[in-house]
């Protein structure tokens, strides 16, 4: 633990920030805790942020502490509802990079209009637990690489938090519905129910998009959803992913927020 303190011509008041351990920093006035400070690497190696203060001038002190102590980039997330947080990262020279809406998404088919939706000839979906796992990974490796060399904007989806092993994108097997053809899998859909269900991903291979194979995938979780009970799902967008804000808005998603991540 480092206890020296970090004293900052932010302001005048007794408030003293400590690092109390890696990436961990509090803000004390008179031994008395009023501010929390943390960093975390996510498994993609971005370095998320975060500072939990009541006040102004202790979230500008526990940040120009951190600040001073970890390497750029950093990043945060934010929900753009939250003004004064957002303008208090914006202070201390964060800046946005990306805006991501949230939906909830009806379950449905008979709200979502997919309720005769198939899979194209030659097409059928595999459910959730029953796909083989060589060929899924096969798929996903294949589809970021897609992604990377042509828009490029992998990288900029949120990061998972759950630990994985190195370069093993497939978080678990058994929340993943795929498209399949009969050599190989041509796209998946990883719906993840915890309270409530979320559609963290919808993706199909660049050759054979526009065939409805992703709307395929979702007729088929979101109807598995239905008839578990489920009368929604979540799910995200990147504003500037117009493919899939058009897919979700095209089935009766409704979009209820948005969050920013901004990177300094």
């Amino acid at each position: 633990m480092d206890a020296k303190p970090f004293t900052s011509g932010l302001s005048e008041n007794a408030v003293q920030v400590t690092r109390v351990a890696d990436r961990h920093w509090h803000a004390l006035d008179d031994d008395l805790v009023v501010g929390r400070g943390y960093a975390e690497q996510r498994p993609d190696g971005r370095l998320f942020v975060s500072v939990d203060a009541w006040h102004d001038s202790t979230f500008d002190r526990l940040a120009e502490a951190m600040l001073a102590e970890l390497p750029a980039p950093l990043h945060t997330v934010v929900d753009e509802a939250d003004t004064e947080l957002t303008a208090r990262w914006r202070r201390t020279g964060f800046r946005v990079r990306r805006r991501e809406w949230e939906y909830v998404v009806p379950t449905d088919p008979r709200v979502t209009g997919l309720e005769e939706v198939l899979p194209p000839p030659g097409v059928t979906i595999v459910s959730g637990g029953k796909a083989d796992e060589d060929l899924l990974r096969a798929v996903d490796r294949a589809i970021r690489d897609e992604v990377e060399a042509t828009v490029g904007w992998w990288q900029s989806m949120p990061a998972e938090v759950l630990p994985r092993p190195e370069g093993d994108t497939i978080v678990d097997p058994a929340k993943y519905a795929v498209a399949a053809a009969p050599d190989r899998y041509l796209g998946l859909i990883r719906v993840v129910t915890v309270r409530r269900p979320r559609i963290g991903l919808v993706a199909v291979r660049a050759g054979e998009q526009r065939r409805g194979i992703a709307r395929a995938l979702l007729a088929h979780s979101l109807g598995t959803l239905h008839r578990s009970g489920f009368d929604a799902a979540w799910a995200e967008a990147q504003e500037t992913n117009r493919a899939a804000v058009a897919l979700f808005e095209g089935i009766g998603a409704r979009r209820v927020g948005s969050n920013l991540e901004l990177v300094r």
